[in-house]
């Protein structure tokens, strides 16, 4: 029951928004002199994504956006966090800009703000151009050069009408689940390039931090990463170590240096790879920023395995502990834990939850309705913690539920649903779930509220 959430928590002017993905969504991936992207490369390759899917037509956002802003508005929400195609605007990496690319998000973002809709805009949402990649990718410094000249061009088009401006998502998953793991593009099982395309992703912030605010000074500027609790399987040891290496690779990593602290010294040791450091990079990396987005869908439970890649550690399956449709552990206190951490433990002036949301197999009634009470109940539980970590002292002032649409969900393909909103692929018919309609009575509830105090 939303009842179970303390909406007074929230500040006033509390931004309610859903977030997407340009490769998810967006579909045109030949239209209007787009290029590939290393999605398309990837998704294109037989067997990385499940049922051979790609982001060929996906929602088909780029036709149907107006649609789309009419289900923000019937959801109520005031924000959108959406994320630019680079290969959309800047088709060879660098180079000469697409105008029909730079013109897509120039009537978009317009048509939000005459909807009443805050637009948050991410420069890197995984979609290198393939060009890129050809040139060596993230473990080369060229990339993050390119990725400044790039933010530069976006901002400079659009900062008149945007001021929030988030660099990256997830760098994590860029580095370790592309160039480790290999289980997303460009599909990579090198630890080396890993490290290095790690410290290129962040360098390349730091100096698009620098980039946005010299093309449109007003520009709030963060960084968004999907961060972790941390457990250990059991109180031996080495496990304990274990779950401060986990710690160090999915948090420590990502957030000492983008605040000051440098790389850990503990994890590069643990990763024995030399970093592709030049004088002037850490403080470039430290940029100083407005706010910091923090991703949060589940957390870790790890022990050690010397046997298993850097940082050497495997996951441990807790018994009777709910899960998602994702096979994800639910665990709505790990969300206010996290904000609390990114309170207490770095300078950080304000925070959004820019994403959070689960996955379930929903099914279209014969009455053309979705019902998804799992969501609806994960929904309220993440919501209920934020405010709690609000209480608590947390500057939290928005929260974006992943997603808007149900969508291609990476190497997952079409098969995981996490939109507030159902989309039938076949006829791009969309359908907001039960989900949706008690969000928008949460937002309604909180205005109502909000009104009353003022």
């Amino acid at each position: 029951m939303s009842d179970r959430i303390d909406l007074a928590a929230f500040p006033h002017d509390f931004l309610w928004g859903t977030a997407t993905a340009a490769y998810q969504i967006e579909g045109a991936v030949a239209e209007d002199g787009r290029a590939p992207s290393i999605w398309d490369t990837y998704s294109h390759t037989p067997g990385k994504v499940a049922g051979n899917d790609n982001g060929d037509v996906a929602c088909d956002h780029y036709h149907r956006w107006r649609e789309d802003i009419g289900l923000m508005r019937r959801l109520g929400t005031n924000a959108y966090r959406l994320s630019v195609a680079w290969p959309r605007v800047m088709p060879g990496g660098d180079g000469p800009v697409n105008p029909k690319g730079l013109a897509f998000y120039d009537e978009l973002i317009d048509a939000l703000l005459e909807a009443d809709i805050t637009p948050s805009v991410t420069l890197y949402h995984w979609d290198l151009p393939q060009a890129l990649q050809d040139r060596g990718g993230w473990p080369e410094r060229e990339t993050a050069l390119a990725f400044a000249e790039y933010s530069s061009v976006v901002a400079e088009r659009l900062g008149d009408r945007v001021t929030q401006w988030a660099t990256l998502n997830e760098p994590l998953c860029s580095a370790w689940i592309g160039h480790l793991e290999g289980r997303m593009a460009p599909g990579l099982t090198d630890l080396t390039a890993a490290v290095r395309a790690s410290y290129h992703l962040l360098l390349g912030h730091g100096l698009a931090v620098d980039a946005i605010r010299a093309a449109a000074p007003s520009a709030q500027v963060g960084i968004v990463t999907n961060l972790s609790t941390v457990h250990a399987a059991t109180d031996r040891e080495e496990d304990v170590a274990a779950a401060r290496r986990q710690d160090g690779h999915i948090n420590r990593w990502w957030l000492d240096p983008v605040y000051g602290r440098g790389f850990p010294a503990d994890m590069r040791e643990v990763y024995g790879v030399e970093l592709p450091e030049r004088e002037g990079d850490l403080a470039k990396i430290a940029a100083p920023l407005d706010w910091h987005g923090l991703n949060y869908y589940m957390p870790s439970t790890v022990a050690d395995d010397p046997s298993a890649p850097a940082p050497h550690v495997r996951s441990v399956r807790r018994l009777g502990v709910p899960r998602t449709g994702m096979d994800w552990e639910i665990d709505a206190n790990g969300i206010e834990a996290l904000l609390l951490r990114l309170t207490d433990e770095y300078p950080i002036r304000r925070l959004y939850v820019t994403e959070n949301g689960s996955a379930y197999p929903d099914v279209v009634r014969p009455d053309g309705t979705v019902d998804d009470p799992e969501r609806q109940d994960y929904l309220e539980r993440h919501l209920a913690a934020c405010a709690s970590a609000v209480r608590k002292g947390a500057p939290l002032v928005g929260y974006f539920a992943w997603s808007l649409l149900d969508n291609f969900e990476w190497a997952y393909g079409y098969d995981k649903r996490f939109g507030l909103v159902h989309v039938d692929y076949e006829t791009q018919k969309r359908t907001i779930k039960g989900t949706g309609h008690r969000y928008a009575d949460i937002i309604r509830a909180h205005r109502g509220r909000s009104s009353q105090a003022a």
